[in-house]
């Protein structure tokens, strides 16, 4: 694929580069989203289940959803596209990633500077007494598991529907995204607020704003680059491009 002049010449000078992702990224890796009709969950709307009020009031039916979704997430497996952002690592001062998927697959792709907006369903906390556990530490059952410390429900560490986003994880994504040189906006359309406030943030700063995307969002006439296509296959090209420009 052939860059615009301007972009390889923004590649070689830039320091920060923040890289936002959202669910085409993760799509590329087989997880579908939480809109499907798989099964038994295609009689339930997302807001039915992914919300604070319906898992107080069936703990159980919530909690066997998102293990329905920790299995997928388990046996999907990071792309060429977690692999080259991890690896841009190498080629920049400071690299980024500000996401909102929840799949944990940038860390298992290598990625170490993780911001995540909307949590992360490897995780899981006390709604009592906050106490953290990974999926590892508790027993598989079909019920939501009660926490050792204080006997209170367990409840996956994900923003669910009405939540505020962690606002100390926002706040600093959004100043990482403000002092960067170049910022791709990736398998997102980013027109789901707050968490669509990193773009702009990012514009403001004066960084060069690229979208990858399989098609044009709302976004692409306010970036300054937009590439269509898959991010698995773009972003491999562009850190083939990095790698000769930066000389390391």
């Amino acid at each position: 694929m052939e860059f615009k002049e301007e972009f390889l010449q923004k590649l070689k000078s830039a320091g920060s580069v923040v890289f936002f992702t959202g669910a085409g990224i993760s799509a590329e890796s087989g997880i579908p989203t939480f809109r499907g009709n798989e099964g038994l969950w295609k009689k339930f709307r997302p807001e039915e289940l992914a919300n604070f009020d319906a898992f107080i009031r069936n703990p159980g039916l919530v909690w066997e959803w998102y293990q329905y979704r920790r299995k997928i997430v388990e046996e999907a497996q990071p792309n060429a596209g977690h692999f080259a952002i991890a690896e841009m690592e190498n080629y920049f001062d400071n690299v980024s990633v500000i996401t909102q998927n929840i799949d944990n697959l940038h860390a298992r792709a290598g990625s170490t500077k993780i911001y995540e907006l909307h949590g992360n369903i490897e995780r899981n906390y006390c709604i009592d007494c906050k106490t953290y556990y990974t999926h590892e530490e508790l027993e598989s059952s079909g019920s939501a598991p009660e926490c050792r410390l204080c006997g209170g429900l367990i409840r996956p560490d994900v923003v669910w529907f009405g939540e505020p986003l962690p606002q100390n994880i926002f706040s600093a994504a959004e100043n990482v995204a403000r002092n960067s040189d170049i910022c791709f906006v990736v398998g997102t359309s980013a027109v789901v607020y707050p968490a669509a406030y990193i773009p702009g943030a990012a514009k403001s700063g004066g960084s060069y704003l690229v979208e990858i995307n399989i098609e044009p969002t709302e976004l692409s006439y306010r970036v300054d680059y937009s590439i269509i296509g898959k991010s698995g296959e773009i972003l491999p090209q562009i850190l083939e491009k990095v790698k000769k420009l930066k000389n390391r």
